[in-house]
């Protein structure tokens, strides 16, 4: 509701010698003050700048008059003890307002932090050291904020690999976002996107079981860690990278063998060479719960699976859809 306040009338008629002295601007507030003061002026009591100057014209109308011991201040604000023109961060970070759940009632405007608000983790890129420290945190934030509320991590990833092969990070990046799901007290959803790829396809293996899906057409491949670029390393340091190397294959092979339900050995068999899986072995193979057909079922149905390609049978299946 909007209140209302008079502003004094008249300059007073005794001032001191230094008050003769205006600067531009506020010669014309004063002008602006004189032509308005036969009526009342309404203003929004909640303003605190508003308030303050009506308080000033009821108590000490003298004061809108004289000017600023700072001519470059602007008019009437240094009434203000001490005027503040912006917030603080420590001020804005207390005015946030945030939900129950302590949640922020606005989503913030980048599509990362959106997709985080969703508690959607996203893992798009090789896992090199930098999506690592991302992935993690991004874990651990969710957890604080709603230890009993699923994360969901969309994977679309060539693991430690580049899609050519190349080694781009060490295995025990991929070692530690599993690590830190495994220390998620709260249901993990895992969705395969396109690819999942060596360390990316045990991520996927690891969510909660029941909650690990692939869509129709993405792509699952197990695979054994690959020696990195040897470099100008003598012969001995190569010898101790390709025995850490064997380290990490037995190490994943276990992890898969676990998540999976299957022994070590048919594992350990299957990578020996690139294991590529569609959504349909993926599943039979144990890495995923469902497949997120959204209407494709008879689509899927009709292509010829792994087995007809090589009893040499797909094209017979191929026949039958017409």
């Amino acid at each position: 509701m909007a209140t209302c306040f008079r502003v004094p009338i008249s300059m007073p008629t005794s001032m001191p010698a230094s008050s003769t002295r205006f600067t531009p601007t506020r010669l014309r507030t004063l002008r602006t003050v004189n032509a308005i003061s036969k009526s009342k002026i309404p203003f929004n009591p909640n303003d605190p700048f508003l308030s303050k100057l009506a308080s000033v014209a009821e108590s000490s109308p003298e004061t809108l008059f004289n000017p600023s011991s700072s001519p470059d201040n602007l008019p009437f604000l240094d009434i203000f003890d001490s005027p503040q023109l912006m917030a603080t961060p420590a001020q804005l970070e207390r005015s946030a307002s945030y939900s129950q759940q302590r949640r922020p009632k606005r989503p913030p405007p980048d599509l990362p932090s959106l997709l985080l608000n969703g508690r959607i983790v996203y893992i798009g890129t090789p896992l090199v050291p930098a999506v690592t420290e991302l992935v993690i945190a991004e874990l651990m934030f969710l957890q604080w904020m709603a230890p009993k509320e699923p994360i969901y991590i969309y994977i679309n990833s060539t693991g430690t690999t580049r899609a050519d092969g190349e080694t781009v990070a060490m295995e025990s990046e991929g070692f530690a976002i599993y690590d830190a799901m495994m220390q998620m007290k709260t249901e993990i959803n895992t969705v395969a996107l396109g690819a999942a790829v060596g360390q990316a396809c045990l991520l996927l293996s690891a969510g909660t079981k029941g909650r690990r899906y692939m869509t129709p057409h993405a792509k699952a491949m197990i695979q054994q860690p690959r020696v990195p670029s040897s470099g100008l390393r003598p012969a001995s340091d190569v010898l101790i990278h390709a025995k850490e190397v064997m380290v990490n294959r037995d190490t994943l092979v276990k992890l898969l063998a676990k998540h999976t339900e299957n022994s070590e050995e048919t594992v350990s068999n299957v990578m020996k060479r690139s294991y590529y899986m569609d959504a349909l072995l993926a599943k039979e193979f144990g890495v995923i719960d469902k497949i997120l057909w959204r209407g494709q079922e008879k689509i899927m149905a009709d292509v010829p699976s792994r087995d007809d390609r090589e009893n040499g049978t797909a094209g017979a299946k191929v026949e039958n859809r017409f």
